[in-house]
Parts: C-alpha cells; structure tokens; sequence
C-alpha cells in the first residue's frame, strides 16, 4: 500500500473538509527552501510550513546538533532535574529578549506557552490576594486552539464549535482607529478588575497579517503599566526576525510581563516552546504553601533536544550570512511591493519585516473565502507552497531562499491576480 492509501485511510489532517479534500501531498525529503514529492516534484515552501522554518529543511547544522544530543541525553523528567541544553538555551535567549524577561517556563507549543502565561496571570493575582479577572485581547486575535488560547482569540470560524465552553475575553478594537482604541482601552482598565491584556505584537498572523504600528502598542502597554495590568507578547509567530528584529517586542519602549515563544524556536526542527517572564511574577509564586506552586508540567518540558536545536538555530541567526539574507529578504520585499499595489484586484500590501501580505479586493473577506482553495491549488500546480488566508495572499519564506526562488514566487502570485481573480 502507497504512502497515499494508508494516509487517506488512517490520518485525519488538519483543516481538512472530509467529503471534498484531494489526497495530501506525500513529501519524501526537503532540502533548504524546496520540498520534495515521491514523483520527486519539488514545492518551494514560501510560508516556513507554517512559519516554523526559519532556515530551510534538513539544515545540516542543526541535524548534526540533535544527532549529538540524542547520543548523549534524549530526555529527563524537568522536575526536580535540570540539564545543560535548557539552560544554554536560556542563557543565550537572555541576550535578547527584554531586559525583564528573566524566568522561563518550558512547555511544547505555542498554545501551551500562551496557556501558560494566562494560568500564570490569573494565579499571580490570587496569590496576592487580589481580585483581578477580567483579560483583555484584540479583536481578531488568535492564539492557539487549547480552550484558554481560543478564549483569548477572537470568536471566529476557529472557536465556533466551542464558543459555549469558552470564558469571557474582553475584546478592543483593532488599533487602526489608534484614539479610539486607547480610550476603549483606559475604559477598561479603570474598573480596577482587568488581570492581564495579550496580543501578537505588531502583526495578526492567522487574522490575515494585519499590522500595525510600534508606537500604538507602546502606548497601550504603557497604559496596562499605570494601572498595573499584565502584559502577554505572543511571540509566536512574530520572533526570530520574522518582523525584523530578533523579537517584535525589541522595538518597543515598554517590554510585556510575559513573552510566549514556539514555531521558529527550534527552527522548525522539533516541537517545543517557552514562557518567559519577570522576576515579579515568578516572585509571587514562591513560598511554603504549594497551593501558591504554579502546578503545570507536560511530559516532554525542556527536552533536551529540542532544547539543542533551539541552540543551533540562535546560532545560525547570529551568522553574518543569515542576518544578510534576512535583510535582502527585508529589502526583496519592499522593492516587489509597488507591483502588487498596482493590480486592480488588490485592496492593500502590507510589509512588516520579512512578511509580506497582499489583501485581494473581493466582495467576502475572511478565513472562509473559497478563493484560498482556489489560489492554494494554482500555486501548487507551479510548484510553490503558498496557503492564502482567505482572500489574503502571503510570503513568509525561510532565510535561505534564493532570489530565483523568491522571484519565481512573486511571478506565481503575480500571474494568479491575472487569472484568478
């Protein structure tokens, strides 16, 4: 039986529709920017698969890293143990979070790390003794799909199913109406009741890349900081240069409470992910009474490997080479921006670093728009990777992507403006 006929039977993919899906794409191999079919047909991945892979599949570095790590330590329970991998990784991440961000709580996925940072908020209030309840977030946020990560998201076709089991998340506008999002915000804050605000700072990854700016989400933390309200960065997406800096937070004035890490944190090599936080959080956990304890841990909490791929990655984005990519990416981005805005059929581009996003002008707008289908399967068929977001097509490529590549992607998109829409 073909990989094809076992898959089609047994594994339930993600976002599949049942009735109407094609058979999944059996990938045998990738290498650097390209995947690989059993016909040997090759796909350039021009969105990282899923914005995990920051510097192209089967990097040689980062293999050799994990194969050294798997011959000495695979795993050890992180309870009461710890190990050289987790706390390199954290020592070499402390160079460039915010200089707050001091305490780091493993987990396996960026769902988990914003669960996490919700659980702790909630629980750094009770442990003061302080009733605190009330969480904040942006409307067309999203998160992750645990209950606690789809409560903080906007109710959209993601949470519809569940929305009944969801708690209460007080949304704010979308900060393109910077004023009024601001007073919407202090109206909030003044009640004296809100325990935490989280956002994806800067970009809407699964929204459709909305952006916005640096200045307004300063503003906003700096609200949150007068009233002594917590701070949620979900990282997830936005870390590791996908905006431009090592973490969107670095072009901040006021650093978040809390930072939640994953896809790229490994370089797209292994599932794991981080919560990091100040020393006053975690100050609030400590004491004699373990009812006080932060009582989360998953089976696999920094695993050493993943922990050592971590390692690798931050290594290879150090390399003068990378960073120079990373900025022709940048610079590629913004010179090929001019000839989508001049297409009747698009609404608006957006650039953020090396995430470029082209908002069709259709009638629906939103995840739902079977224009995505349409567009996901011409691209395919000319061997580029790309999955719209409804009616917004975007580029979101590994570092390594070379400028024949690149280009052939921005003719894929270029072409399917011409003819699909």
């Amino acid at each position: 039986m073909s990989i094809s006929e076992i898959d089609k039977k047994h594994i339930w993919h993600p976002f599949t529709q049942m009735q109407t899906a094609q058979t999944p794409i059996p990938i045998t191999h990738g290498k650097g920017s390209l995947l690989f079919d059993e016909n040997n047909n090759s796909y350039i991945d021009a969105i990282s698969s899923w914005w995990v892979n920051v510097h192209g599949h089967a990097n040689e570095q980062i293999a050799s890293k994990v194969h050294q790590q798997l011959l000495k330590l695979e795993h050890v329970l992180f309870a009461g143990f710890t190990h050289e991998p987790a706390t390199k990784l954290c020592q070499t991440l402390k160079r460039y979070l915010p200089e707050n961000q001091n305490k780091f709580f493993f987990s396996g996925d960026g769902s988990s790390a914003v669960e996490i940072a919700l659980k702790m908020s909630i629980q750094y209030w009770k442990n003061k003794g302080i009733n605190r309840q009330n969480m904040l977030a942006l409307e067309g946020g999203y998160h992750g799909e645990t209950f606690g990560a789809m409560s903080a998201g906007s109710r959209s076709i993601f949470s519809a199913h569940f929305n009944d089991y969801l708690f209460e998340v007080k949304h704010l506008p979308f900060p393109k109406d910077e004023d009024y999002c601001l007073v919407e915000l202090e109206n909030h804050l003044k009640s004296g009741e809100v325990a935490c605000f989280i956002f994806e700072p800067m970009v809407q990854g699964a929204a459709g890349m909305r952006m916005f700016s640096a200045d307004i989400l300063d503003k906003m933390i700096g609200l949150c900081k007068k009233h002594e309200v917590l701070c949620i960065a979900d990282e997830v997406m936005t870390g590791f240069f996908r905006t431009g800096t090592f973490f969107a937070c670095n072009q901040l004035k006021n650093a978040p409470d809390f930072m939640c890490l994953s896809k790229s944190l490994s370089g797209g090599t292994l599932p794991i992910s981080l919560t990091t936080c100040t020393n006053g959080i975690y100050d609030a956990f400590l004491g004699n009474d373990i009812g006080k304890a932060f009582l989360h841990g998953h089976s696999f909490t920094g695993n050493p490997v993943g922990c050592a791929a971590a390692i690798a990655n931050i290594e290879l984005l150090e390399k003068d080479s990378c960073q120079e990519k990373i900025q022709w990416i940048v610079d590629s981005h913004h010179n090929n921006k001019l000839r989508f805005e001049q297409s009747l059929n698009v609404l608006e581009v957006r650039q953020k670093g090396t995430i470029l996003a082209i908002e069709l002008n259709t009638q629906k707008k939103g995840y739902d728009n079977l224009l995505k289908e349409k567009l996901y399967h011409f691209y395919i068929e000319r061997g580029v990777l790309l999955r719209p977001l409804g009616n917004v097509i975007y580029i979101l490529p590994p570092y390594c992507i070379t400028e024949n590549e690149l280009n052939t992607v921005y003719n894929c998109i270029e072409h399917s403006l011409q003819k699909l829409i």
